[in-house]
């Protein structure tokens, strides 16, 4: 309790932070089983990474979508019916035995899983401008520690007593239907209205193509102002999540490693990742232009993605695993504090928006790109691929203007 009175802010906002750190637990629990689990199915490699790519797909055209019906029926109705989709999509997936099914439930959960927008305009509408700076790093922080806590708890899932129906891959769903209960009761019976409904005020509820989170794309695409570092957060995304599912398959095929090793992996990534984020990049960015901080992370990362396949030895994937983690904290918040450098304060948030929206398209194309290099080009085809393509980011984010030099982070 001490510690809220603290950092002196509302209750609703600790409840909008708990949505975020657990949207995140209930994505990451996922991540580690999700290429055994769909295997499971009798799906071959290229239909396993579908399976990881309607999920982000589906929350990219619903995200806004849910943002929009929040503005005009209120933040807690929509809120609890997005997290009662978790419950119910993931209990899905736990139980079902038909393949079909379980894209089904994939699918249901990314249409009603975009809440973390919804949690952002919570802290809008209940802190003041002074607060604002602090409550959205903690709340971060929240959400970067649920990419630690997901993979750890996974890995515990696994190795818990199974329920009738439900195999131990099969436990991760369940135990992220159960957290996600947790943050449907706290939301239902804790959080208050933050934002009055629109429909209060005789407004008329319409929605268009625009809303389905291809509007952004299009205005505001590769060949306008800023479209450097829209490709640079689409490559971050691209490469990372080919790697994220690309990985799984070699641990299991070519390390001859279990299923509960994915979730280490995953842990340790986000352990190191978390850590450099919180102790190193604000130093560095002090001490260095952020632009060469950003093309030396790129390229840094590349060479980890090239070497993990050359040293197909369990120990040294582990150690690349940790120096993946600490390359890969740099580039994001790097390329967010260069476009708000360039951009005026009014242009900001839709700025950003759009970076986001690039960064979600890419979760979407990764895991499939890496399920057809499996599947046509063997297990170690994914590895070159996101290294030579972030090499080559690296070397083109040398080449970008931050116009006013370097800005320092607000974390």
């Amino acid at each position: 309790m001490n510690f809220l009175q603290n950092f002196n802010l509302p209750l609703r906002f600790w409840i909008a932070a708990s949505v975020a750190f657990i949207n995140s637990v209930t994505f990451t629990i996922i991540i580690p089983i999700i290429y055994p689990y769909a295997r499971t199915f009798g799906l071959n490699d290229f239909q396993a990474s579908l399976l990881v790519s309607v999920f982000p797909i589906s929350k990219f055209i619903a995200t806004p979508v849910l943002g929009k019906l929040s503005d005009y029926f209120g933040r807690k109705p929509v809120l609890v019916v997005s997290l009662l989709g978790t419950v119910i999509a993931n209990i899905i997936a736990a139980f079902t035995s038909w393949a079909w099914l379980l894209f089904v439930a994939r699918i249901f959960d990314g249409l009603t899983g975009g809440n973390i927008s919804i949690a952002r305009a919570v802290i809008s509408d209940t802190t003041s401008k002074e607060e604002r700076a602090k409550a959205f790093g903690i709340f971060g922080a929240c959400f970067r520690l649920g990419v630690v806590a997901g993979p750890t708890l996974s890995y515990i899932a696994q190795n818990l007593p199974t329920v009738p129906g439900v195999s131990s891959l099969g436990m991760s769903f369940l135990v992220a239907s159960g957290i996600a209960s947790i943050a449907t009761s706290l939301v239902l019976f804790f959080l208050p209205e933050t934002a009055p409904p629109a429909k209060q005020e005789n407004n008329n509820f319409s929605l268009n193509w625009r809303d389905l989170g291809f509007g952004q794309l299009l205005k505001f695409n590769l060949t306008r102002q800023f479209g450097d570092l829209f490709l640079i957060t689409f490559l971050i995304g691209f490469t990372f999540t080919i790697f994220a599912f690309a990985f799984q398959p070699f641990l299991l095929n070519v390390l001859n490693q279990k299923e509960q090793t994915i979730a280490i992996l995953f842990a340790l990534i986000g352990l190191f990742g978390v850590i450099t984020e919180i102790f190193f990049l604000e130093p560095l960015n002090q001490k260095f232009k952020i632009i060469y901080i950003l093309g030396v992370a790129l390229l840094a990362r590349g060479i980890v993605f090239l070497l993990m396949p050359t040293f197909p030895e369990i120990v040294i994937f582990f150690i690349l695993a940790a120096f993946l983690g600490v390359t890969n904290a740099f580039p994001r918040p790097l390329v967010t504090s260069i476009l708000s450098t360039k951009t005026k304060e009014a242009e900001q948030g839709e700025i950003l928006g759009v970076n986001t929206s690039y960064f979600s398209i890419s979760q979407a194309l990764g895991p499939a790109t890496a399920g057809l290099l499996v599947d046509y080009f063997g297990y170690r085809s994914s590895f070159w691929v996101t290294g030579v393509i972030t090499i080559l980011a690296g070397f083109f984010a040398f080449t970008i203007n931050p116009e006013k030099g370097s800005k320092k982070l607000n974390n």
